[in-house]
């Protein structure tokens, strides 16, 4: 903790009030007179400094921030959900895109830096999905465990060695593997965000079939059939 110190004013006051008194009922006129008041002036600021000290304090000391104490506070403020499973996948969700923006901001490679957008398109749009529907979470748990931070992991390794600022057999041979493999990761995040809206496709399709059939059942289908025949025989015409 730092210590702060709070100057008292008081003395500096009364002292000015020493001169005042003195200007107001003597005559400062003389070398004597100025002299008189400055010795009084000095006692009255000794006793007052006596009576009315400084006032020493602590405060905490701020830490400097880092990225980790920035992830931390961004934590602190996101709402809770109330299902403590939910509440980490939120913040897994924000470190992962965190780390993607700093890894795309530092990554100069405009091919790489226009996956990377994706990427992270993708994963929040995927995540999101799951908040908004829990039952899908078993959908995404290779995902969560091991394509996201693998894929994170890549970045980062291709990030380093690019830094380096060097060509050599082993960083150019790593960092063309890395660009070769994010073409097919864009591929399996995608396809992830996909599979998760199989099951709402089987029921539009089955509602579909079902409302086709009663329509059909009910002679809409057939009118429409007919009235398609008619066309063509007037074209024919």
């Amino acid at each position: 903790m730092a210590e702060h110190v709070k100057k008292s004013v008081l003395p500096i006051y009364l002292v000015g009030v020493v001169w005042l008194v003195f200007g107001v009922c003597f005559s400062l006129h003389q070398l004597w007179d100025y002299i008189l008041c400055g010795a009084v002036s000095v006692i009255v600021f000794i006793i007052a400094k006596a009576i009315f000290p400084d006032r020493h304090f602590r405060l905490p000391e701020q830490e400097p921030k880092t990225a980790e104490t920035t992830e931390k506070q961004e934590a602190k403020q996101q709402p809770s959900t109330g299902n403590l499973e939910l509440d980490a996948l939120i913040q897994e969700r924000e470190r992962a895109i965190s780390e993607m923006r700093r890894l795309n901001d530092s990554i100069e490679d405009p091919v790489l830096s226009k996956q990377i957008d994706h990427l992270e398109e993708v994963t929040k749009k995927i995540i999101d999905e799951v908040v908004q529907k829990p039952e899908k979470m078993p959908q995404i748990r290779r995902f969560l465990n091991y394509f996201l931070p693998t894929t994170i992991k890549l970045l980062n390794a291709y990030d380093r060695m690019d830094a380096t600022g060097i060509s050599g057999e082993n960083i150019d041979s790593t960092k063309q593997k890395v660009e070769s493999m994010l073409d097919t990761i864009v591929k399996a995040f995608d396809q992830q965000l996909d599979a998760l809206f199989s099951n709402e496709a089987m029921d539009i399709s089955t509602d579909i079939t079902v409302m086709e059939q009663l329509l059909n059942r009910e002679g809409f289908g057939q009118k429409k059939a007919a009235t398609e025949d008619d066309e063509s025989i007037h074209l024919e015409l």
